[in-house]
């Protein structure tokens, strides 16, 4: 035990356990839930298509865009009702996991 963790209760399905709390976890970035207005890459790959544009609606379960990763093509649906705000990449562009491909008004 370093000398810098202190004891503190951790809530895990209802239940407290105590344990040591180090600093770093004192210290983490809260979680924060995804929002469902901007789009992002899930995996490594290629923008292969896109069949919306700005200021398009949208609706749940339309498709957005086509990314090409590991010679699958993935297509990206609607999360939500909407109207298209911006698109971020273009046709032939490489993105990695995390990165905004589309945003949702």
């Amino acid at each position: 035990m370093s000398k810098n963790d202190k004891l503190g209760f951790l809530n895990i399905n209802t239940s407290l356990y105590q344990t040591r709390i180090s600093n770093k976890f004192l210290n983490r970035k809260p979680y924060q839930p995804a929002d469902p207005r901007i789009i992002l890459s899930f995996i490594p790959g290629t923008v292969f298509d896109i069949m919306t544009e700005p200021g398009q609606n949208v609706f749940q379960g339309d498709d957005l865009m086509i990314l090409d990763a590991m010679k699958m093509k993935n297509k990206l649906k609607c999360p939500i009702d909407g109207k298209v705000k911006s698109i971020a990449v273009k046709k032939g562009d490489k993105v990695s996991k995390g990165t905004v491909l589309l945003e949702l008004e």
